[in-house]
């Protein structure tokens, strides 16, 4: 087939520098670096029957799929593919670009890497000893086939949720992925692998201290979430809303700023990889 958007388009794309940044969400040298990383994982071999899909045809799809959220009919009519080899080629590229890239992208924080959060934390937010903010995210999704109200969720469509906790400069230093819409967030963080490490005291924190200028008592290194989230020993919530002094009320404050950065982490996801931002809600 020598008539599909792979043929036709990417040759001409890589010309033009800002329609190529436009159409896959980064840069020609991303690309190149993202497609050297996962060749060997996505080479395939020809046949007598048919010719194989390139790795740099079936990078160009996945990005293509996640960067417009084009159905796989849509994508089948514009690369001339099967709309079963769409849907095997994202699911196999995504799994590939996640294990060629988590390690090195999302590794699993030590003591220092805690530290290194905690100090631009108090740098921006003036919240000493926090080390992340966590929230979830709701991505609407089409209802799977025999899941009920599974996936229904109280904004009254169906999704599935991304848990995570972000750091003060916007990105994401743990992830879950994949939880049931109708679950809350409380449960969905409880149940999942960074939660049980939170309220297990399985992550590697730094041991409590003093808050910084005081000799008062030894402090833990805390995470900030909503009051939908189960209070621990690492991870605080906000006051209640009823009868607060002022000191609570100026606690309140400084736990909301910091924890709105992940929520500004989640906005820099959705206008990174959606046009239509209304798919994530």
């Amino acid at each position: 087939m020598t008539e599909g958007a792979f043929e036709l388009l990417y040759p001409e794309l890589r010309l033009y520098t800002e329609k190529f940044n436009n159409y896959f969400r980064m840069t020609t040298d991303t690309f190149d670096d993202l497609l050297q990383r996962v060749s060997p994982k996505l080479t395939r071999m020809d046949t007598s029957f048919r010719r194989c899909v390139s790795p740099t045809e079936r990078l160009m799809v996945t990005i293509n799929f996640l960067a417009t959220g084009d159905s796989f009919t849509s994508l089948h009519y514009n690369f001339r593919l099967g709309i079963s080899t769409i849907s095997t080629i994202v699911k196999e590229t995504c799994k590939v670009l996640w294990d060629e890239l988590h390690d090195e992208f999302i590794p699993t924080p030590n003591r220092q890497r805690w530290l290194q959060i905690e100090e631009k934390f108090r740098e921006v937010c003036q919240f000493p000893h926090c080390v992340g903010a966590v929230d979830g995210k709701h991505i609407r999704i089409i209802k799977p086939p025999g899941t009920g109200s599974e996936f229904f969720n109280y904004k009254k469509y169906f999704s599935i949720v991304l848990m995570a906790i972000a750091d003060a400069e916007y990105r994401f230093v743990a992830v879950d992925i994949g939880a049931y819409g109708r679950t809350n967030d409380s449960m969905i963080f409880k149940h999942s692998f960074m939660g049980r490490s939170v309220y297990n005291r399985r992550f590697d924190f730094p041991p409590p201290e003093p808050m910084p200028g005081t000799n008062g008592p030894p402090l833990p290194y805390v995470l900030v979430g909503d009051e939908a989230f189960q209070m621990a020993g690492n991870l605080i919530k906000p006051y209640a809303s009823c009868g607060l002094d002022a000191k609570k009320l100026n606690f309140n404050f400084r736990l909301t700023r910091a924890r709105r950065l992940v929520e500004c982490t989640f906005g820099i996801l959705v206008s990174k990889w959606r046009v239509l931002l209304n798919r994530f809600n």
